[in-house]
């Protein structure tokens, strides 16, 4: 895609988080926009840099730790959104800044664990299944009381809030129940704020349905199709 879509595509979702923010009455620099360039070369992430998005998402592990040596800016900040395999977290540690799919307890424990070795502290967002869905990551939201409560006294890594993914539907509307609990998920395991764990966070909400996500409480929107056109795979 040209240089001068993409800007122009960016520009779009940013007006889009904006006017979503004003009908609920929230202020658009509490949303952050992730670009997910999963698939897509590294010239369409450099084009988009070069239109000031800074914050990029990829689902693959391999993908992401070619694309973090290949691309040397220090001033992009990688988000690892996919299904996490706990024997490649040592590959990405030493340079990724968030990873949005925590499910288990035992994914913080080996991230602790080689962002340590890297002498780094990395950003988790714990994933709640919020869709019922059985091809969807997340822990089950009875679940993740526990997993905060483990998480509290790392170094390395920093719970910082948490992500879902609601069903893919044609009306975003349909899906508003399930960014609901996300919200209601967040606001009650405040409790758990300790150590390593401050909620602050919530990843919800993608091109079709950010919208709804902003309205629910959303402070992250992973965004891809929409700024860098349709996928070719993955």
């Amino acid at each position: 895609m040209s240089e001068q879509n993409i800007a122009k595509n960016l520009k779009s979702i940013q007006q889009r988080i904006k006017e979503a923010c004003e009908s609920c009455g929230r202020d658009p620099e509490e949303v952050l926009l992730v670009a997910v360039s999963k698939t897509k070369p590294n010239e369409d992430i450099l084009e988009a840099v070069q239109a000031g998005q800074l914050h990029f998402g990829e689902n693959r592990m391999k993908d992401l730790e070619d694309k973090m040596l290949e691309i040397a800016n220090p001033d992009i900040s990688w988000h690892f959104i996919g299904n996490i395999q706990t024997n490649k977290i040592k590959y990405i540690a030493e340079r990724v800044n968030w990873i949005h799919s925590v499910e288990k307890a035992k994914y913080l424990k080996e991230i602790e664990k080689r962002a340590g070795k890297a002498n780094r502290v990395v950003n988790a967002l714990i994933q709640v299944n919020i869709s019922d869905e059985q091809q969807k990551g997340g822990c089950k939201p009875g679940d993740l009381a526990g997993i905060l409560e483990k998480a509290q006294n790392y170094e390395h890594v920093k719970v910082k809030g948490l992500m879902g993914m609601a069903r893919f539907v044609d009306d975003p509307e349909e899906v508003r129940s399930e960014f609901k609990l996300l919200k209601e998920l967040f606001d009650s395991h405040q409790e758990y704020n300790k150590g390593s764990v401050e909620l602050k966070h919530l990843s919800m909400g993608m091109t079709n349905d950010m919208e709804v996500a902003i309205e629910e409480g959303a402070t992250m929107v992973r965004v891809g199709t929409a700024i860098f056109g349709e996928r070719n795979y993955g």
